[in-house]
């Protein structure tokens, strides 16, 4: 059992995936015992639906959400975290994936680093070992470099992290939640720690994310920080239009001193202009796409209509 001092929730989010979630609650009571209490999101599942006595059998405790329908891995995160939020305001909330890369042994790292630090609100886990296929770590890596690049910021973690309840009621209470949870958790400005755990492999079964729901997340996580990335598009094409505009003399004069062919320097012209146009057409509505999400965002969401039923152990 892992050596620790207050009783956690382990919130995790579970889609048509039996096998291997039933697997998660057998690790989760050989590391904790009863120290763990459960809150699994059923996302709408309809062939294989979870059974609360998955629970029983494991010997641990906890609540069931099941939605009314599919909403994906991020909302549904989003609507447990409201639900802790609101149920466990007193304690300390593990997210973590039900397939298995997310170890149960690794939980005891994150809540030691948590609770050793009074001046940390969050550790999430970052991968010092993967076993994804090149193709994927290949993708990952210029991912994250646009990311850098786009919203100067730098993300290097998932779902899988400890958060302190402060830190719990900070994130459900941010309507980007809704969108991206790691991103999120960049946002909130809470303080974070880091803590290297090697990835596990599956369970059982197959990843039922394919590479366009990959990219879909990837970009959803862009979605945060539109304003920034907005900002930083308009500050690029700000620096061609001026670049163009600098430039378009260049071929006059060079006309004028002989060194150009007949016709070269007007179509040079041309294309400097053009560029000049257009990017100064891209800067105007980035600064307007700026304006519109400052001004609005993602509207309030009650999450509780999306819950069908509940079920407790």
């Amino acid at each position: 059992m892992g050596n620790l001092t207050k009783p956690f929730v382990v919130l995790t989010p579970y889609y048509e995936d039996r096998e291997a979630i039933n697997c998660l609650f057998t690790g989760l009571h050989h590391v904790f015992g009863s120290q763990v209490q459960l809150l699994v999101i059923d996302d709408g599942s309809v062939n294989e639906p979870l059974d609360p006595n998955s629970l029983l059998n494991a010997q641990l405790s906890g609540e069931v959400l099941y939605l009314k329908r599919n909403l994906g891995h991020q909302r549904a995160i989003a609507i447990g975290m409201n639900y802790a939020a609101q149920h466990y305001p007193d304690q300390v909330v593990v997210v973590m994936d039900s397939d298995g890369e997310d170890r149960p042994s690794s939980i005891v790292e994150l809540l030691a680093q948590l609770e050793a630090s009074a001046n940390l609100d969050i550790v999430v886990a970052t991968r010092k070992s993967r076993v994804e296929s090149w193709r994927f770590q290949f993708f990952y890596y210029w991912y994250k470099l646009f990311f850098l690049i786009a919203t100067g910021r730098y993300i290097n973690f998932g779902n899988f992290m400890a958060l302190k309840p402060a830190a719990v009621a900070r994130i459900a209470a941010m309507q980007e939640l809704w969108i991206h949870f790691a991103g999120t958790v960049l946002l909130s400005k809470l303080r974070i720690g880091q803590c290297p755990i090697a990835r596990g492999s599956r369970y059982a079964g197959q990843s039922k994310m394919n590479f366009i729901g990959l990219v879909l997340h990837g970009f959803k996580g862009l979605m945060v920080f539109a304003e920034d990335v907005f900002v930083r598009v308009g500050i690029f094409c700000a620096v061609i239009a001026i670049i163009s505009l600098l430039l378009m003399p260049i071929p006059l004069i060079l006309k004028f001193m002989g060194m150009a062919t007949p016709g070269w320097s007007s179509v040079l012209i041309g294309v400097f202009l053009l560029i000049f146009i257009q990017t100064g057409t891209l800067t105007l509505l980035t600064l307007l796409l700026t304006g519109l999400t400052k001004g609005g965002g993602v509207s309030e969401v009650d999450y509780t209509k999306s819950i069908a039923r509940i079920a407790k152990v």
